[in-house]
């Protein structure tokens, strides 16, 4: 209580005791001088004097309980804004993400996955005024997930069936759950690890669903088998909240079911924690009294109600706020996904053009060797295109310098020495070898300039950075990529209808000077290397 209010109900209970004592003393002198001629009076007076001391002390009571109740609520319903602040937090930064997001879907050309990602957001932004917790029941076909939804909810609400694949569509239910203020909805999923081209189907429907959950719930009938194992983890690796249900356990002894739910606690222990690892019964089988009698058993399943409860009292707001979070953050990155493997697409027609224009500019120069510098101008072109398609501007000499440094690392790194050996190997298989000798400067200029083209993709897409390793390590990795068998089989194709084939149908024989392959790629090297 502030001081300023004690120190005034201090001085107001100061002066109704002073004016209480004061009208006291006065009225009692008239009391005694009255009750001498009119005694009835004198006593109405007295009456009246009790009454108005009563109702003083009264209304001061009143006054400082209905203060007290006040401050009582308020003190509450502080605690309550601090219960929900971080939760709100969450929910604003994926509202910013949302944001974000919708910005990144005008970049998007494929308008089929625009909508998706439209769709979807919208869902995201719905969820973010939802008052329901999402409790997902996931696992295999057969481990009783249906049965437990039953269990929990008291009712039928599905057909259980040992056989794999009883439930098709993910099915929701509500439930409330005493001490627990939301109403928690139910979803039953397909099962997962089924076979055949619509088990496959399901199962994507069972792992979507299990993404979108606040609250999962992973059954097995047993110990986990790795095809489970790894589901389980990689849903707690996003950032899913589990539980793990041993389910069945009334076909097992007490020491063998003691003995599966210590395995399960052991392997999962690194991201659910042992509390968070329950057996049940959802569906007991039926047993007979050795008088013949058949008794149905009760379910056993107060653990996970008792956990589910202990969760969602402590956790629920955190793990709406998280889910909202986390489903905002993946459908940003999977947009991200979407425009990075747009932007290659475009990035590789670019570098594909532009490698078989700077192969033409060295087949029609009447050099010997390959004219660097008329490469170099080309390089700088393809690198500004490619800086725009990640929104990045530059110009002319800002392209040629990010090519002629490219280039020096090419050079430096033996990068362009490989080519050579490379190629000459390459096409030495297809035509004679004063053919390979001509067409080897166009081939190998095409070949050095898209991967050139392919280091500046990744320079581009760290936004103006090389990395730790810096441009030799990305250079370095790109060559790595482009000297495989497959890729060199089907460069080297390419390169013979595009640039070979023309270049032999272009030149005769006899103005094609001949020299062995070890004489062309010593002197192609040692002049690329002058040149750059």
């Amino acid at each position: 209580m502030p001081l300023f209010r004690i120190v005034a109900l201090f001085l107001g209970l100061s002066l109704i005791l002073g004016l209480s004592i004061w009208l006291v003393t006065s009225l009692s002198h008239l009391y005694m001088q009255i009750s001498f001629t009119a005694p009835i009076l004198a006593n109405l007076l007295l009456l009246l004097v009790i009454v108005l001391i009563a109702s003083l002390i009264g209304g001061y009571i009143y006054y400082v309980n209905k203060y007290t109740s006040r401050s009582s609520r308020s003190r509450k319903g502080k605690r309550r804004v601090n219960k929900v602040k971080i939760p709100e937090e969450k929910t604003q930064v994926a509202a910013q993400n949302l944001q974000a997001l919708r910005q990144q879907v005008g970049q998007i050309q494929d308008k089929i996955a625009q909508k998706a990602l439209i769709n979807r957001s919208q869902q995201i932004e719905a969820d973010l005024q939802r008052g329901e917790v999402k409790v997902v029941i996931f696992g295999t076909g057969s481990a009783g997930k249906t049965s437990l939804v039953n269990a929990l909810i008291g009712e039928i609400v599905g057909e259980v069936n040992p056989i794999m694949g009883t439930t098709t569509q993910g099915e929701t239910y509500s439930l409330k759950l005493k001490g627990v203020g939301r109403e928690i909805l139910i979803i039953d999923t397909p099962g997962i690890l089924e076979t055949g081209i619509a088990g496959t189907e399901r199962e994507g429907i069972a792992r979507q669903l299990a993404t979108e959950a606040d609250l999962l719930v992973f059954v097995v009938d047993n110990d986990l088998r790795q095809s489970e194992y790894e589901p389980l983890k990689a849903l707690a690796e996003i950032g899913k909240r589990s539980l793990l249900v041993f389910n069945k356990t009334d076909l097992y002894t007490d020491e063998d079911r003691e003995i599966i739910l210590g395995r399960l606690k052991e392997r999962v222990k690194t991201f659910i924690a042992p509390t968070d690892v329950t057996a049940i019964c959802a569906n007991p089988q039926a047993v007979q009294l050795p008088s013949g009698e058949i008794v149905e058993p009760t379910a056993e399943i107060i653990p996970l109600i008792k956990r589910l409860v202990a969760v969602l009292r402590a956790e629920g707001e955190d793990l709406i706020a998280d889910n909202i979070l986390l489903q905002s953050h993946r459908l940003g990155e999977e947009a991200r996904k979407i425009i990075d493997i747009q932007r290659r697409r475009e990035s590789d027609k670019i570098i594909d053009r532009y490698q078989w224009i700077g192969a033409g500019v060295i087949a029609v120069t009447p050099l010997p060797v390959v004219d660097m510098l008329a490469t170099a101008a080309i390089n700088a072109q393809m690198v500004i295109e490619i800086g725009r398609i990640y929104g990045i501007e530059l110009n002319l000499e800002q392209g040629k310098e990010l090519a002629l440094s490219l280039g020096k690392t090419l050079v430096s790194l033996g990068i362009v020495k490989g080519a050579l050996d490379i190629l000459a190997k390459a096409l030495q298989f297809h035509f004679a070898t004063y053919i390979v000798g001509k067409a080897i400067q166009a081939v190998s200029a095409a070949y050095l300039t898209r991967i050139a083209g392919k280091s500046f993709v990744e320079y581009f897409k760290r936004n103006l950075d090389w990395g730790d390793g810096g441009m030799t390590e990305v250079v370095q990795q790109q060559f790595q990529l482009s000297r495989r068998d497959e890729f060199v089989k089907s460069f080297v194709q390419d390169a013979i209808s595009k640039v070979v084939q023309p270049l032999s149908e272009a030149w005769g024989d006899e103005e094609l000077e001949e020299m062995s392959e070890l004489e062309v790629v010593e002197e192609m090297s040692a002049q690329l290397e002058d040149d750059w």
